[in-house]
C-alpha cells in the first residue's frame, strides 16, 4: 500500500510500515529524527492530500486541542491571550478535520483526550502504550475510517503516577522532563503501538 504518516517526524509508524514492505512516507514541516530522510517528506501536509494514498495515519498537534490547557481558554481572565488561543483551537480543529475529511478509504487519526470529542465525535477507541507491551500510561484516541480497531497486543503494568503540586498527579515517564520537553516527549508514538498499527492495519 501507499500510505502517508502525517505530522510525524519521529518515522517510528513510517519505518514500521516499511519493514513490512508498504511504501510509506513521514511527513512533518520539521526534519525526520528517524535516520530515514529519503522516507520523509518535509512540507506542509495539505498539498499532499490532494494525491491518492491507500491509507492516511494523522498525528496532528494536540497542543489547542487537549483539555489540559483548558483554563487559558477563559477570556475574562487572560483577555487577549484566550483570545488568541482560541483562534489557535479553532485552527488546530480546522487542521484535524482535513484529514477527516480526505478522499480516502483508510484513515486513522491519533490524538490524545482532548475538544474533538465534542467538536466532531468521540473516537473509535482509547488506547494506552501498556496495552501493546510498553509499561507505560498515555491515553490515545484513535478516530478510525475503514479500519479495524487495534487488538491489544501484550498487557503490562505501568508504574505508579507521579504526584506533583496541587495533588495531582502524572504518569512517572516523563514526570521528570523539564517542562518545556514534555510536550515534544509525550508526541512520540511508543513502539509497541507503531508495531501494532503496521502489522494490524498493513
Amino acid at each position: 500500500m501507499r500510505i502517508l504518516i502525517a505530522c510525524e517526524e519521529s518515522q517510528a509508524v513510517t519505518k514500521e510500515f516499511r519493514k513490512l514492505g508498504h511504501e510509506a512516507y513521514s511527513c512533518d514541516i520539521l526534519p525526520c529524527s528517524g535516520g530515514h530522510p529519503e522516507w520523509h517528506l518535509k512540507q506542509d501536509v495539505t498539498e499532499l492530500l490532494k494525491q491518492k494514498w491507500d491509507m492516511i495515519i494523522a498525528f496532528p498537534p494536540c497542543t489547542y486541542l487537549t483539555v489540559t490547557g483548558n483554563r487559558w481558554f477563559n477570556i475574562e481572565r487572560y483577555g487577549e491571550k484566550a483570545i488568541k488561543r482560541h483562534a489557535d483551537r479553532k485552527e488546530a480543529v480546522d487542521f484535524f478535520m482535513m484529514f477527516a475529511n480526505a478522499d480516502c478509504e483508510k484513515i486513522a487519526i491519533e490524538n490524545p483526550v482532548g475538544v474533538m470529542s465534542s467538536e466532531w465525535r468521540k473516537p473509535n477507541q482509547i488506547i494506552n502504550p501498556w496495552q501493546f507491551g510498553d509499561p507505560f500510561e498515555k491515553k490515545t484516541c484513535l478516530w478510525l475510517k475503514g479500519l479495524n480497531e487495534l487488538e491489544p497486543t501484550n498487557i503490562v503494568t505501568p508504574p505508579p503516577r507521579q504526584k506533583i503540586k496541587g495533588g495531582k498527579s502524572i504518569p512517572e515517564w516523563y514526570s521528570n522532563a523539564p517542562k518545556k520537553d514534555r510536550s515534544k516527549i509525550r508526541s512520540k508514538t511508543f513502539p509497541g503501538i507503531a508495531k501494532a498499527m503496521a502489522e494490524q492495519w498493513g
